[in-house]
């Protein structure tokens, strides 16, 4: 094989492994207090910032070594809540900002790549059909929780950076949709909350030199024991496990099935009844493909 032909098929290899982790670091997200009632008629902004830096784990069918990623994402977020046949529902929508850098070693030789760019937006439909009624804070603050179970549908819009002309890009280029359910129980100062959700994924017709990509649904689960240390401030365990997404381009199968699993811890406190703070950690506790690495992360939030 002539070297550039090599350097070709391992710039290849690379971008789509950056890909890959970078949908796993913005959409393998964990979401404590996800299902449960909120106030409705408020309005919320946030700001986060997240960095994600570890390795990578590519398909067993790759000769790849020493593949290391640095991913660095802004994320602004709006979110308002509403009553829905009598119960509390939530439509919100996120956007991200997203610099990454990555490097690996495939057969003897070195290449390393960076790209900054907009991610697809997110918008997405709550609503928690049982046992969350539509309450003003005033009311909010008498009622007394228990059992609370909602649907949710998560559509990404492929409207983020892409050139099809470039190895890396931080849009897809392709719809997704992820619709969910979740319950979630009160019981004194311990809350328990258990999510499904499944992403279907559109082709990409307009890969790096016209290669047509398609990706099985990916099925995630992830649970949150989550403990009220007063009121307005709590801390959450977080952990779920996902797997499917395999790829397929041009046809040939990627063997690059998921079967990865999370864990992390999450802590949130007011700073007043304007603004509150949530500060995050993750790391990959097994992994198949991509997910070996960890993410630190912090979010700012104000309630008009």
């Amino acid at each position: 094989m002539e070297k550039a032909e090599s350097h070709a098929i391992l710039l290849a290899v690379v971008a789509a492994l950056l890909l890959l982790l970078v949908s796993v670091v913005h959409s393998q997200d964990l979401e404590p207090r996800s299902y449960t009632n909120v106030p409705v008629g408020e309005t919320f902004v946030v700001l986060g910032y997240a960095q994600s830096d570890g390795e990578l784990t590519p398909s067993p069918s790759t000769p790849l070594q020493d593949a290391e990623l640095t991913i660095d994402a802004g994320v602004f977020g709006l979110a308002h809540t509403f009553a829905l046949a009598g119960k509390s529902a939530k439509v919100d929508m996120a956007v991200a900002r997203v610099c990454f850098e990555g490097s690996a070693v495939f057969r003897g030789e070195f290449v390393e790549g960076s790209r900054c760019g907009y991610g697809d937006p997110k918008l997405r439909l709550s609503w928690n059909f049982y046992g969350a009624p539509a309450l003003k804070l005033e009311e909010y603050s008498q009622w007394k929780p228990g059992l609370v179970a909602g649907a949710s549908l998560q559509v990404s819009i492929p409207t983020g950076t892409y050139k099809a002309d470039k190895l890396i890009n931080t849009g897809t280029n392709r719809w997704m949709v992820r619709p969910g359910l979740g319950v979630s129980y009160k019981s004194g100062r311990w809350l328990y909350n258990a999510i499904a959700s499944v992403r279907f994924f559109e082709d990409n017709d307009d890969f790096f030199n016209g290669i047509h990509v398609e990706q099985s649904p990916l099925y995630s689960i992830q649970g949150h024991l989550i403990y009220t240390l007063r009121k307005g401030r709590w801390i959450s365990l977080n952990a779920n496990f996902f797997a499917g997404g395999e790829t397929t381009k041009d046809g040939s199968d990627a063997n690059d099935r998921q079967e990865n699993s999370r864990w992390g811890i999450t802590f949130s406190m007011p700073l007043n009844n304007h603004h509150s703070i949530k500060l995050y950690a993750n790391t990959g506790v097994v992994t198949r493909i991509g997910n070996n690495f960890d993410t630190l992360g912090a979010a700012w939030q104000y309630r008009f």
